[in-house]
């Protein structure tokens, strides 16, 4: 007998699926069994009305001060911290990532630590960027879309990148703007038990219980669909990059903007004199940010870049009985399993040679043995989009240039990328190499680092995730860091000539804060307009 479909969220109501187009299960990945509960695959009946309520509710943030939208946001972290045992069992079971420290103690105070922020950025409003000419009478700031976002979540991040509480959705709130969330299908239930706690804060805190609608999935090409609506403001994908791809290609279509974050390799070189000062370390933190997670981080780093001498093999060798350990953790999905040995094949076929693992492991759940792969830097110039496609698992590909003409080749050839790192010596050695590679590295990446792996992302004001295609959308935005990443869901607005009780209050004369900053006649300043100009 098959188990009654879960609800889905529209309209600030829980309510059964309007024709389905079908039904699944999350799966726990420790065992590749099914899970009890059964969820349904949304028809477009149910989107319709979901981004209908949306749009009615855009109108409705507009009216209220962002000091409204900060308290929610407030208050949905504490209440995320009072279910917190609740959330972590669930995220486990859907995912089999680890309860502590990964879920408990790393990823939900990651979290709540967002929403706050996103607040405090509320709060403040000096995100909105205010700008007053006062001798033309011309002021704009960004504002709302008007329109829903919606928000694809991955499967790797059940918390902090979840599509009802992650970094998507507190920028798009703060920026005041109602949230379309699509569930990721290997989660289901803990995005549930996320909209569930969503709603009992709007209706604490006086907000439009529609702020958020979540369905579970949808069919490809509801998808298409949806980014290109009329009502949709914007949409965000976190995820594979043929999804990603062809949501891009329906939304930009429509004229519609969208934020993605897809696939990326993360190239890291070991410079020369990096691997005689300390070759051994940078290989265990090498093999350490790799294996983070079972490999399944974004920011992993799948290409590792040296220059063949004798001081290169020692590191290929202390690499290669790093990655000969046991896998210490599932993958999240068959799904993923098939995708890293496609890579692995993908590899081997354009000539990489496989020093470590290279196959699924039988038995429960889902694994791959952790994988090393190897190749030459004349190679990877003769198949580069062979080579960097993401692996995604516990899986890097070490090359190996000939000499640093082919070391700067490689670097020319790198697709765009959410990070890249340098490791050179610390004496300074490097320094001629490093001053060569790094001004056509800097316009590969969102994010350069030296002498540090990239796993690991701090969300502070300065983050940058994000990069250039295809590693993401648009070179000039980040799906991390606040106030930046709402200017993906904002839209700047001017207001000319009009007359001041009509200005929103970011835009009048007197500062609305008192602390919030302006730009007002080319100068930033905190101060209401009669008092800037008087200085």
């Amino acid at each position: 007998m098959l188990s009654e479909l879960q609800p889905v969220l529209v309209d600030g109501a829980w309510r059964p699926a309007r024709s389905p187009r079908g039904r699944f299960h999350a799966v726990n990945p420790a065992t590749g069994e099914d899970l009890p509960d059964s969820y349904p695959t949304s028809s477009f009946e149910d989107l319709e009305e979901a981004l209908v309520a949306a749009r009615r509710t855009a109108f409705e943030l507009e009216a209220l001060s962002p000091d409204a939208i900060a308290s929610f946001l407030d208050r949905f972290a504490e209440r995320i911290l009072e279910r917190a045992d609740e959330i972590v069992a669930a995220a486990h079971l859907e995912t089999a990532l680890p309860a502590e420290p990964r879920l408990r103690l790393t990823e939900l105070p990651r979290t709540t630590n967002q929403l706050h922020q996103a607040a405090a950025a509320a709060r403040d409003r000096s995100w909105c960027r205010a700008t007053i000419d006062e001798k033309l009478n011309i002021r704009s700031k960004y504002g709302p879309l008007g329109g829903p976002v919606v928000i694809f979540s991955p499967n790797n991040f059940p918390l902090a990148f979840n599509s009802a509480t992650g970094g998507d959705f507190a920028a798009a709130v703060a920026a005041g703007n109602p949230v379309v969330a699509k569930a990721h299908p290997g989660h289901p239930g803990t995005t549930k038990l996320f909209a569930e706690i969503t709603l009992g804060c709007l209706k604490e805190t006086g907000l439009p219980p529609a702020m958020l609608q979540m369905v579970y999935h949808l069919t490809p090409e509801d998808g298409l669909k949806l980014v290109s609506h009329p009502i949709v403001g914007a949409t965000a994908f976190t995820g594979s990059r043929p999804a990603g791809l062809g949501l891009k290609a329906a939304a930009e279509r429509a004229g519609k903007p969208i934020y993605l974050e897809m696939s990326a390799s993360n190239p890291v070189f070991v410079l020369p004199g990096a691997l005689r000062e300390r070759g051994s370390e940078i290989a265990s933190e090498l093999f350490a940010s790799c294996s983070l997670g079972a490999g399944q981080f974004c920011t992993k780093p799948g290409l590792v870049i040296v220059l063949r001498d004798a001081r290169a093999r020692e590191f290929e060798n202390t690499l290669r009985k790093l990655f000969e350990q046991p896998p210490s953790g599932f993958l999240l999905s068959r799904t993923v399993v098939e995708g890293l040995r496609s890579a692995v094949d993908r590899m081997t076929r354009s000539g990489a040679n496989v020093l470590a693992g290279g196959r699924s492991l039988e038995g429960p759940g889902f694994r791959f043995e952790n994988t090393l792969l190897k190749t030459s830097g004349k190679r990877l110039l003769a198949h580069p989009a062979a080579f960097q496609n993401e692996a995604f698992g516990t899986a890097t590909l070490l090359v190996c240039c000939e000499n640093t003409n082919e070391m700067g080749d490689v670097c020319t050839a790198l697709e765009g990328n959410l990070s890249a790192s340098i490791y050179s010596a610390r004496n300074g050695d490097d320094d001629p190499l490093y001053r060569r590679i790094e001004p056509v590295l800097r316009t590969k990446v969102g994010r350069l680092l030296n002498d540090k792996m990239p796993t690991g992302i701090a969300v502070v004001p300065s983050m940058v995730h994000g990069g250039p295609f295809p590693a993401a959308g648009h070179p000039g935005f980040t799906a991390v860091g606040f106030p930046a990443s709402m200017l993906r869901f904002a839209a700047l607005r001017c207001y000319d000539n009009v007359r001041p009780d009509r200005l929103p209050p970011e835009l009048r004369d007197r500062n609305p804060t008192g602390t919030m900053w302006r730009l007002i006649n080319g100068d930033w300043t905190k101060r209401d307009l009669s008092s800037a100009t008087s200085e």
